[in-house]
């Protein structure tokens, strides 16, 4: 999984004459990024941000059946919010890896900006066990209610709730990044 992976693309466009050659390598991940079995920390804010918006997904698509199915209120009762989020953490997770972008390793899949370069983004290997197990523990964490009550009260806003508020998986990094903005290349390069 540590290997490097050098992905060509030609191109041929009717706009441009000629071809285009492009040229992308996949990222390098360090021991950490390759082997532990939890999320490494420079990772975590991408991971959480994915994780609010397939739990946002997840309930937006079961009111809306139930809303549609039931002439009375989209408020899900409490066995199908729980039921939603545990199938929001229980899923496959593979429609996201991580990519490298001048450097920096990122997250990229639904839910995320995309990166305007090209890049090699590497799926499978242990970042579904990673996702999973992270969406379990907010879960854990924060519980079904609380979570579907933010929802409730600012569905676009799960993000910020789970990931944004003070000492949250982004604000943590954010907070790391203002004291040394070359930590996360340090925790990266480490092992």
């Amino acid at each position: 999984p540590t290997g490097n992976i050098t992905a060509s693309l030609l191109l041929q466009s009717a706009d441009l004459p000629g071809e285009t050659a492009f040229s992308a390598t996949s990222p390098h991940f360090n021991a950490e990024e390759a082997y532990s079995a939890h999320m490494p920390e420079h990772l975590r804010c991408d991971a959480c941000r994915v994780i609010a918006f397939q739990m946002q997904e997840y309930l937006t698509k079961a009111e809306s059946k139930r809303s549609s199915a039931k002439a009375q209120s989209t408020r899900l009762s409490e066995s199908e919010y729980v039921d939603t989020l545990e199938n929001s953490c229980s899923q496959s997770w593979e429609n996201y890896g991580v990519q490298e972008v001048e450097g920096v390793k990122r997250f990229a899949g639904p839910g995320l900006k995309n990166q305007e370069t090209v890049s090699v983004m590497m799926t499978g290997g242990p970042w579904p066990a990673r996702l999973y197990k992270l969406c379990h523990s907010y879960l854990g964490e924060f519980g079904e209610e609380l979570i579907y009550e933010e929802y409730r009260r600012r569905p676009a806003a799960l993000a910020e709730f789970l990931c944004f508020e003070e000492h949250r998986a982004c604000t943590r990094l954010s907070n790391t990044q203002r004291k040394s903005p070359n930590k996360v290349k340090a925790l990266q390069s480490e092992l």
